[in-house]
């Protein structure tokens, strides 16, 4: 059963996440290629080869779906800017049917009553961007200052919040190791230089918004809770690594203004010139920490392969549609671990959280159980972190609604909302309702 808004302290804010070009419809108002267009075009990245093209239409649907946050009893809905419909180019250029949409965005959240919580980076790189090196060009940190004061001197003075860049190590790591994410590589050059420079970049427009005036300023980092598969020394070493790069370096970098030694080791021959002297930008203060949070993993050691040397292991969980075992006492721990070790007292929010399920229609109505289940779980750990001391302030649900779930095309339904692909047909689900009855105020 979901706990309630009472069970939380005053001013906890609930809130609703998506991101630009999983919702929008990018082939509409003006955007400019990116990099997952591209990603989508070659065989075998993207189930049925799909992209974001029409996704929701959220762009043509905007106050319909604004109607949706609010009618949920939501506080706050984060949102993503595209840096390709901003500026088609990724730099010169302005599109001002862009900058329209998301002032018509904001205003439309004022006017609701809701606040509204921008992040400047979900993934849609601009193609010629990536022309140019994408995220192991250094250059990438200054076209990201100057895109970020080119959105905010439109929307800065109304917005709520602002962080730069979604889950940086999906930025990095899954897209230039692992290949699973455009642009697709699988190059520990690539990957060390990425890693770096997405902080950079981070701390640049961290700037640029105070330059503006901006407050209210945060960084979103996204957890996996590793656990070794076994109690072998080599095991435990293998989750200390995959804690080292997935859960540690980011952090570390923002807010101690370091990087994690075992992984720097294997970084060190690629890491970009003059790496070293970057940590006071990076370091740049922020007001709060985001931390976007789904499953566990169980590492364990794989010394035939290189670095890092590890693989997952199946774990004996429940699992959601993504095949991620469902831990909800791993959210507490990143709560705990990152106020205790990193943040040291700055309001944390969980910035996104939530599940991919089959959900089942009957009737007209969309049964998620499942769903309800996993945020009930999930929330109720929130809320023993915050009795704990640590100081949470929020907790966003991923996702309003059904979306383009990237390399995974439209398969994978995290929405509170249904999305009929074909009609486009919106319909709340029973994890809608049972929030929007436990958040009733």
């Amino acid at each position: 059963m979901l706990v309630t808004r009472s069970d939380f302290p005053s001013g906890f804010l609930f809130g609703a996440a998506t991101s630009s070009y999983q919702i929008e419809g990018h082939g509409f108002g003006g955007a400019g290629r990116t990099q997952w267009d591209d990603f989508a075009a070659t065989p075998g990245n993207v189930v049925r080869a799909e992209n974001g093209a029409r996704a929701c239409e959220h762009y043509l649907r905007l106050d319909q779906d604004l109607d949706l946050i609010r009618d949920g009893n939501f506080d706050v809905y984060r949102f993503s800017t595209s840096w390709a419909r901003v500026i088609p180019e990724g730099r010169g250029q302005v599109n001002r049917e862009g900058l329209d949409f998301y002032d018509r965005l904001v205003d439309g959240l004022l006017e609701r009553g809701l606040k509204p919580a921008a992040t400047l980076y979900h993934w849609e790189l601009p193609s010629p961007l990536l022309d140019l090196g994408g995220w192991r060009n250094r250059d990438i940190a200054g076209w990201f200052a100057d895109y970020t004061d080119v959105i905010m001197r439109r929307i800065g003075d109304r917005v709520w919040s602002a962080a730069p860049i979604n889950e940086p190590w999906c930025v990095a790591f899954l897209s230039h190791f692992m290949g699973h994410h455009a642009p697709g590589l699988r190059d520990i050059r690539a990957t060390a230089r990425a890693m770096h420079h997405v902080l950079l970049a981070h701390g640049r427009a961290i700037q640029a918004m105070r330059a503006l005036g901006m407050g209210n300023l945060g960084a979103v980092c996204n957890f996996e809770y590793a656990q070794a598969a076994s109690d072998s020394a080599a095991d435990i070493e293998a989750a200390r690594v995959y804690d080292g790069y997935y859960n540690r370096w980011f952090l570390s970098g923002m807010f101690r203004k370091e990087y994690p030694a075992e992984v720097l080791e294997a970084f060190l021959p690629h890491m970009p010139a003059g790496w070293q002297d970057d940590f006071d930008v990076i370091g740049t203060p922020v007001d709060w920490c985001g931390l976007n949070y789904y499953t566990r993993k169980l590492i364990a050691a794989d010394p035939a392969s290189p670095w890092p040397s590890l693989r997952e292991v199946d774990g004996p969980l429940p699992k959601t549609q993504m095949g991620w075992e469902i831990y909800p006492e791993g959210l507490e721990h990143f709560l705990k671990r990152t106020h205790a070790d990193y943040t040291k007292g700055l309001p944390l929010y969980v910035t996104e959280n939530g599940m991919a399920n089959p959900d089942v229609i009957e009737g007209g109505a969309v049964e998620d159980a499942g769903r309800i289940a996993y945020i009930a779980s999930h929330l109720e750990a929130v809320r023993r972190a915050a009795s704990a001391g640590v100081p949470v302030a929020g907790y966003f649900v991923w996702s309003l609604m059904d979306n383009y779930e990237w390399s995974l095309g439209y398969e994978k339904r995290f929405g509170l909302v249904h999305v009929d692909f074909d009609t486009l047909t919106r319909t709340p689900k029973a994890s809608y309702h049972a929030l929007r009855q436990a958040l009733a105020r």
